[in-house]
């Protein structure tokens, strides 16, 4: 839906991008208020796509709803239109307690949805709050006081301000689950199980999942009321959007650069995803790439909120036209005009390869998705291939040299490796500033690496997790509250004795021994000249002689 609306970094509303069906109904016949269906039309839309058609008939019923749908075809607006039809906006008696929630697993999902949600109820004043982790917490504390009316937010997040008793989740009547598969994935099930335990039992619910795995089936049985279940467009399970041309290669992994900076120079190519398997790949290839001339930015998980924002604004804006992204955005992102989605490196699986290209061929527009298979990959990639019934279980080998390249991808033969410097025209990422979102940075202040996989920052490799509990005054160096609460007896161990008192004449002094954690100082007699430095002295073997003072040691 979202490319149907507008560009949420530009606040301008954008005309849809791909064709919809002459005979299909219109938003005003579907049941929308005439408000919202103003709003929509001042976007340039009118007619719905097939999921809306389907979907908000019902949902205005106030029923609840699984809808099986894959991104990018229209399902914001179908879960979207029926939310803005119970809320109350504030002249209507709304008093800015949430009265609607959606759930999504990823931020740039949230911020995109919040974004078109807010598009379809200007009209009205509508407030929609996106929450989500990375950023800092006072904003969206202050924007809750000061009223809303749709929450949408990420799992963690929400439930860091609910514990906080900075939400209040009592009057919400209407609740929508995007993207629930998704979740699943990424480990978010029980702590959307917990939310779903705050919201009121009498409420409408809506659960949307391009796939349906068991997990999910379960969720629903537990938390829907005789769900009435839709299915439109294509799924993981159908496989990819007709829409998109699917090329397959076999490559090496030392030509792959060469290619992608071909295939990057094909006739009509637009706005162009590369994916790959690791961060460290995804920062190697925009490197290689911005090298080679070409307009390009990474986003992954080790980057902070407010760096990966500011390359989702450059790409959407057109200030770059190339995003090399991990696994953590094939889904949630939202971009309008992606012509080109190619697999640097082969997909996990089935659900990953479609969710991948999924990127382009969206809302009815063509694409082209090239995904690289190398010698390792082919086990992997035969299973995909049987799966989806690509029947292209032998992709050719495939070289920058080879002739079927630039035929099948409309390149010219005269291409080279790099970018001539007559079409460098685009203004590049550092045209686009980046905002100080007030998050913990993760790479100085742009942002950078993230926590371990061990810790619960806000962002891990895969998505969000919800952020580490800020370090208090007991534990501002960095010791975790259990061992600040037990004071100096977990104070790090120092080869250094303290003198108690000064010896009298005859006698030793008492010296204390720092002993490891949780163990009692022990005192012990010295013998030898007070005033000289105390070294630790090995015990004697023979033990100690008649009038000596036994010696201690510094364990």
């Amino acid at each position: 839906m979202s490319d149907q609306i507008f560009d949420p970094t530009a606040g301008q509303e954008l005309a849809p991008t791909a064709p919809v069906r002459p005979e299909a109904p219109t938003f005003a016949e579907l049941g929308a208020r005439p408000e919202t269906v103003e709003a929509l039309a001042a976007a340039g839309i009118t007619r719905a796509f097939a999921i809306q058609e389907y979907a908000i008939p019902i949902a205005l019923r106030g029923v609840d709803m699984i809808g099986q749908a894959p991104t990018g075809t229209g399902k914001t607006l179908g879960f979207g239109v029926p939310l803005l039809e119970r809320v109350f906006a504030p002249a209507e008696g709304g008093d800015g307690v949430p009265q609607a929630l959606v759930v999504v697993p990823t931020r740039e999902l949230g911020i995109q949805v919040a974004k078109d949600l807010d598009a379809a109820g200007r009209t009205r004043g509508v407030r929609v709050l996106p929450i989500y982790g990375g950023v800092a917490y006072e904003p969206q504390i202050d924007a809750l006081r000061k009223g809303v009316e749709i929450l949408v937010g990420t799992p963690g997040r929400l439930m860091d301000l609910q514990k906080q008793k900075h939400l209040r989740l009592d009057r919400v009547r209407a609740l929508v689950l995007d993207e629930a598969d998704r979740m699943l994935d990424l480990g978010f099930l029980d702590d959307v199980e917990k939310i779903l335990a705050m919201l009121p039992e009498d409420r409408q619910t809506m659960l949307f999942s391009a796939t349906m795995p068991d997990p999910i089936v379960t969720l629903s049985r537990r938390f829907l009321r005789q769900p009435m279940t839709i299915h439109a467009g294509h799924t993981a399970e159908t496989g990819p959007s007709p829409q998109t041309e699917q090329l397959v290669y076999r490559t090496h992994s030392m030509n792959k650069i060469e290619i992608v900076a071909r295939i990057l120079q094909a006739e009509g190519r637009g706005l162009t995803m590369i994916f790959t398997r690791t961060k460290r790949a995804a920062d190697r290839v925009a490197e290689d790439l911005d090298f080679r001339g070409f307009a390009v930015a990474a986003v992954h998980g080790d980057l902070g909120q407010g760096a990966r924002e500011r390359a989702l604004r450059a790409f959407r804006a057109g200030k770059i036209d190339i995003l090399v992204a991990t696994d953590v955005a094939a889904r949630g992102l939202d971009v309008s005009g992606v012509t080109h989605v190619i697999n640097y490196d082969c997909p996990e699986d089935q659900d990953t390869y479609t969710h991948r290209i999924g990127r382009t061929g969206r809302a009815g527009a063509t694409g082209v998705a090239v995904t690289f298979v190398d010698w390792d990959d082919m086990p992997r990639w035969r299973i995909i291939d049987k799966t989806l019934g690509l029947e292209m279980p032998e992709p050719p080998e495939t070289y920058h040299t080879s002739p079927h390249l630039y035929t099948d991808l409309a390149i010219s033969r005269d291409v080279t490796g790099t970018l001539p410097t007559a079409e460098r025209t685009r203004a590049g990422l550092s045209a686009e500033v980046e905002e100080d979102l007030g998050g913990r940075s993760r790479r100085g202040e742009s942002g950078g690496r993230g926590p371990r996989r061990g810790e619960r920052g806000e962002s891990r490799g895969r998505g969000e997790r919800r952020p580490a509990r800020p370090a208090s005054d007991g534990d501002a160096a960095g010791v975790p509250a259990e061992q600040a609460a037990e004071g100096e007896a977990r104070t790090p161990r120092r080869r250094r004795r303290r003198r108690v008192g000064e010896a009298g004449a005859g006698e030793p002094t008492a010296v204390v021994s720092a002993e490891p954690s949780g163990a009692e100082p022990v005192a012990a007699a010295a013998d030898g000249d007070p005033a000289k430095p105390r070294r630790r002295r090995r015990r004697r073997s023979g033990g100690s002689g008649p009038g000596t003072p036994a010696e201690a040691t510094a364990d």
